[in-house]
């Protein structure tokens, strides 16, 4: 048996679920970190497991370049590797190939392009990017497909949509099915209603254990985007989890997660600690400001993470003006469990009836500021 999705709830359109693999249960709404090069930047995978995290995500781009797929098999997969013994999803390379820019050449059959890390030529097509992918022991395997760049016209977006469609088909063809192992379809069309129709249909026919909303967050704005994914809700199959690609905010999850998605990725939690940005319960704050230096007071009180724990603002404002790794490392270890305690409240939320109160009150707070604390 593949990989299944069950509901447990819904509360309007919002939906909580199990996706059941064959490394384990994740419940749903599920955000994963990012671990695009076998690893989530900073972190142990067993930081990574205290933040609350079921599944992440691994890149197969960045893994056939380095160390290599048949490396990663001869060391017994990515969740040897990595110690992670959950699911893992893997990107299928195709939105970093496809942000190279003059290093990639397209055509209908795949992508050729040169590494960016010694220049190499490479190929890359929806065959090959399954058999990577299949080498890596994905518990997810994603089709390889294209990611216009926003904005582009109706006819550019078409003509890409139905290319991806075509390699979906071929990505499904290339597929070895697995007990608990699924491989997810995705859904592009740009910011156009009638494209990404037209794309959940040809997904269907073809059938997949998942179906992700791809060439989002590209730029069109959080407003858009939701409107692309009220625009595709109902055309959705309903046992079949979804999952928004790249996205986004604590703001966005929550927007998302009430329209109707179950899974979620992005580098945004790991990338903003690694520069000092601190997502909480009472906004975003940057830990350099000076405002932090004489503050006695944990980053996010009633946080569950080692830095909100076992140090203070002032500590963690030390360490970023030092350039201390630490800071870094707490910071994105902090932003993590903020994301997954978000997600988990929304789940919660949705099992009893009452996720438009709880999405109030977390945004409520957010606007109250730091300020409520002291």
């Amino acid at each position: 048996m593949s990989l299944t999705w069950e509901a447990k709830a819904t509360d309007g359109y919002a939906r909580a679920g199990t996706l059941k693999t064959a490394h384990g249960d994740v419940p749903t709404p599920t955000f994963m970190p990012v671990g695009t090069a076998a690893t989530v930047k900073g972190m142990t995978a067993d930081a990574v497991r205290s933040t609350g995290a079921g599944i992440v995500l691994g890149n197969t781009y960045h893994l056939m370049l380095r160390p290599g797929a048949d490396k990663v098999a001869s060391f017994g997969g990515l969740h040897k590797l990595m110690d992670w013994s959950g699911p893992i999803l893997t990107d299928s390379g195709g939105f970093q190939v496809m942000s190279l820019a003059g290093l990639r050449k397209l055509d209908k059959d795949g992508v050729t392009f040169q590494s960016h890390i010694d220049g190499s030529k490479h190929r890359l097509t929806p065959e090959i990017s399954v058999q990577i992918q299949h080498k890596l022991d994905a518990t997810i395997t994603m089709v390889l497909d294209e990611c216009p760049p926003f904005p582009v016209t109706e006819e550019q977006a078409q003509s890409s949509m139905e290319m991806s469609m075509r390699w979906a088909g071929l990505s499904r063809d290339a597929f070895v099915p697995r007990d608990g192992y699924g491989l997810f379809g995705i859904v592009q069309g740009s910011v156009f209603p009638d494209l990404r129709r037209r794309s959940i249909d040809a997904l269907m026919q073809i059938g997949f254990e998942g179906y992700a909303l791809g060439g989002l967050a590209v730029g069109e704005g959080q407003e858009m985007m939701f409107a692309m994914i009220e625009a595709t809700w109902d055309h959705m199959p309903a046992d079949k989890p979804r999952y928004l690609m790249g996205v986004g905010t604590p703001d966005d999850l929550l927007g998302s997660i009430a329209r109707g998605i179950d899974m979620f990725d992005c580098v945004m939690p790991t990338r903003a600690g690694r520069t000092g940005r601190a997502f909480t319960s009472r906004g975003i704050f940057n830990m350099r400001n000076a405002r932090f230096a004489d503050d006695g007071r944990p980053l996010d009180p009633g946080c569950t993470c080692l830095g909100c724990q076992r140090h203070v603002r002032g500590y963690l404002h030390h360490l970023f003006r030092a350039e201390e790794m630490l800071g870094p490392i707490l910071l994105t270890w902090h932003n993590l469990t903020y994301y997954q305690t978000v997600v988990a409240g929304a789940r919660a939320a949705i099992l009893e009836g009452r996720l438009d109160s709880y999405i109030a009150a977390v945004r409520a707070r957010w606007a109250e500021g730091d300020q409520a604390d002291g």
